[in-house]
């Protein structure tokens, strides 16, 4: 059951990158991110801002910094308000266009975790977007 909600999410994600139309110079942007799991449970990030791929090749290594359970917890802080964002289109605007499936007792695994995170980081850096207050918090 659990594969045929993610085959059928995918799929519904795949229909509608076909109509999605995206400037990357325009504040308006939709922005997809899909969760991949291939064959062998390993998952993979698809971010479909192009500027994304730049902003983190200038993030320090995962592992040099904080561990997988830090990354995982934020995750899952952030995927939270995401996807409130996502289900309330009226309030918040149609910018938080897909639902991100996050599960936290899933083993992503730190690589997934990383580029999850500084997902978060881009979105809230390149668009000036708080998702979630870090003050007084590390």
């Amino acid at each position: 059951m659990k594969y045929l909600f993610q085959i059928l999410f995918l799929l519904l994600l795949f229909v509608s990158c076909q109509s999605a139309k995206h400037s990357s110079n325009s504040e308006n942007d939709k922005h997809e991110i899909s969760i991949a799991q291939n064959d062998s449970v390993e998952y993979e990030l698809i971010v479909f801002d192009s500027r994304f791929e730049t902003y983190l090749v200038t993030q320090p290594h995962p592992q040099w910094f904080y561990s997988d359970e830090y990354y995982k917890q934020w995750n899952n802080r952030y995927t939270i308000e995401w996807n409130i964002r996502h289900g309330n289109p009226l309030h918040y605007g149609d910018f938080y266009e897909t639902h991100i499936p996050y599960d936290l007792n899933t083993d992503y695994g730190i690589e997934f975790n990383f580029r999850l995170y500084h997902y978060f980081q881009f979105i809230e850096k390149e668009y000036n977007i708080v998702l979630i207050s870090r003050r007084g918090t590390t």
